[in-house]
């Protein structure tokens, strides 16, 4: 029986587990429960027995859920081992009122299966199950099983593993929280942006004056911030922040009919900046003002405003360094001086974007396999999103090939309401991660003998 016949055997038990876990509201942020975060770790060291796998830790960090640290030997002395990641914990399901079924009753749709978590990343822990049963827990490789429990909030699992590199020791990792950039097309994610976070802030007055007898005079301090945030694009809407690295996009990337679509774009309102849409949202920076404090227009008064405050999220390049994307941002802000008036500036959280080797012959495999479990040649995109384990698992492993893909696509609605996952990618996925081990493990072998 060939592999894509063996994995069509399992998709009923598939299905069923990804219900399973899927029902478990596994939300490890602070003021959720952390019960149902351990009931999903049981299950799934559960499921891991199930399909054959004997050796299993649990690694309990301070203020961090349950980390499964599973191991499967190499079935020979020269096969290479690589190491499985997802996480199991989810994002809060939001308004609950937006969704068309509640987030954590699993519903069938067309083709897959709606609830929160079913795209991110549970189905992509349900791959990592297809493949130990698609070879009965005797996979062609050695396998380091690795399923967090708090990737979404972060926790000292992200610095972790360089304190602890045998643990992680692998010749190969597949990061499975990553997806397709659309349905039916296997992708390979070849970037990671770095993300920072800066505040600025503005004082200028004791208290709140009368705007009739003051105004025209006084520095309004909400004026002051908006003109300084108004220096951080160009008319164009493109970063007017000289140092922050931007270049060319040269992989695959969405039309801007399906980014229109993907971001909700209203009819009518037009893109910001210029250049490729990968250039815009995967090689070069993007700053966003994700929060402001100013008086609501509710209960505004005839008042010139004393202070106003916004933070701001920056995305930049994955070689840039985070420190100093970081400092660009901050020695920017710092040297305005709107209407003479001087800024308050203060470093936030960052941390780096993340660019993996691709000419190795774990990569080879991996396109030799996707285009096996898909049919079809892959793509290579990248993210404007970061997962700070990466670098980690990087610094542990420094000589390990990383890829990065998974069951999910781009339109599957992650931390957004309806998540959904298609069962069609999940059976896609399990076909070409087994694919990966078996190519990986040939490739390996030939070139330790030649």
């Amino acid at each position: 029986m060939d592999l894509g016949s063996r994995v069509d055997t399992l998709m009923d038990g598939l299905r069923a587990d990804l219900e399973r876990l899927t029902a478990i509201p596994s939300v490890a942020f602070p003021g959720f429960p952390p019960e149902p975060v351990h009931q999903a770790h049981d299950l799934l060291v559960e499921l891991l027995r199930d399909a054959g796998v004997t050796r299993i830790d649990r690694l309990d960090l301070p203020d961090t859920s349950p980390i499964i640290v599973a191991e499967v030997p190499p079935p020979t002395p020269d096969a290479p081992t690589v190491l499985l990641y997802g996480h199991y914990d989810v994002q809060p399901p939001g308004d609950e009122s937006l969704w068309l079924s509640p987030p954590f009753e699993p519903t069938p749709i067309e083709g897959g299966l709606r609830a929160r978590g079913v795209a991110d990343d549970k189905s992509n822990i349900v791959v990592h199950l297809g493949v130990l049963r698609a070879y009965e827990g005797r996979p062609p490789v050695g396998l380091k099983i690795v399923l967090e429990g708090q990737e979404e909030f972060g926790s000292a699992f992200d610095d972790y593993p360089p304190t602890d590199p045998d643990r992680f020791a692998c010749d190969a990792m597949v990061i499975a929280d990553m997806g397709n950039i659309r349905p039916g097309s296997p992708t390979l994610t070849t970037g990671l942006r770095g993300a920072s976070e800066v505040v600025v802030e503005v004082r200028t007055l004791a208290e709140p004056r009368h705007s009739g007898e003051f105004g025209g005079a006084a520095p309004d301090a909400l004026l002051v911030l908006i003109k300084a945030l108004a220096t951080l694009h160009d008319v164009h809407g493109d970063i007017a922040v000289e140092g922050l690295r931007r270049e060319e996009w040269t992989g695959t990337t969405y039309t801007e009919e399906e980014f229109r679509s993907l971001a909700g774009v209203r009819d009518g309102v037009p893109l910001i900046g210029s250049g490729s849409l990968g250039e815009r949202l995967w090689s070069g920076p993007a700053i966003t003002v994700v929060g402001i404090d100013a008086p609501s227009v509710d209960h505004a008064a005839s008042a010139v405003v004393p202070y106003a405050r916004a933070k701001l999220n920056l995305r930049f390049h994955p070689r840039q360094d985070p420190k100093e994307a970081q400092g660009i941002l901050i020695a920017h802000l710092g040297s305005l001086r709107p209407f003479g008036v001087t800024l308050s500036v203060t470093a936030g959280d960052t941390g780096p974007g993340f660019e993996p080797a691709t000419g190795g012959p774990a990569y080879r495999a991996a396109r030799t396999a996707l285009r096996e479990g898909w049919g079809t040649e892959p793509e290579l995109v990248a993210s404007g999103g970061s997962i700070p384990l990466v670098n980690g698992l990087q610094k542990a492993v420094p000589d390990a090939e990383v890829l990065l893909f998974g069951a999910q696509d781009s339109m599957c609605n992650l931390h957004a309401p309806n998540e959904r996952v298609l069962f069609s990618e999940l059976r896609s996925a399990v076909v070409a991660e087994a694919a990966f081990l078996r190519e990986y493990a040939e490739a390996f072998r030939a070139g330790a003998t030649s």
